[in-house]
């Protein structure tokens, strides 16, 4: 059974082969043109030059002064700074925290 099958697989690996060695590549006629990369020396071919992106200037809404004051807008001469301090219960993992809290605003005076 075995001599069988090699003997079955000899005679088909002999046909492939004489069926492969038949297989040659073609040449193009002369008339006919073919599909080649040109030179790398065309400037068609070379990567096109990447330009970095533009860089677009990125403000805050507000940028607190030296003091830590919010606005930073002239409120007057007069003006005065009025402070509203509390305290306030935070919810924490650890358990609930009373913290202070302060807000502050310009009055005219």
């Amino acid at each position: 059974m075995r001599f069988g099958i090699l003997a079955i697989s000899v005679a088909f690996a002999g046909v492939f082969s004489l069926l492969a060695a038949g297989a040659e590549a073609q040449t193009a006629p002369l008339g006919t043109r073919t599909a080649q990369a040109p030179p790398a020396d065309e400037p068609s071919t070379q990567p096109p030059v990447r330009r970095p992106p533009k860089r677009l200037p990125i403000y805050p809404r507000y940028q607190a002064e030296p003091g830590g004051v919010y606005p930073r807008y002239f409120p007057g001469p007069n003006a005065v700074r009025v402070c509203n301090a509390t305290y306030v219960q935070e919810f924490r993992p650890s358990g609930t925290v009373i913290v202070p809290r302060m807000s502050c605003s310009w009055r005219r005076g």
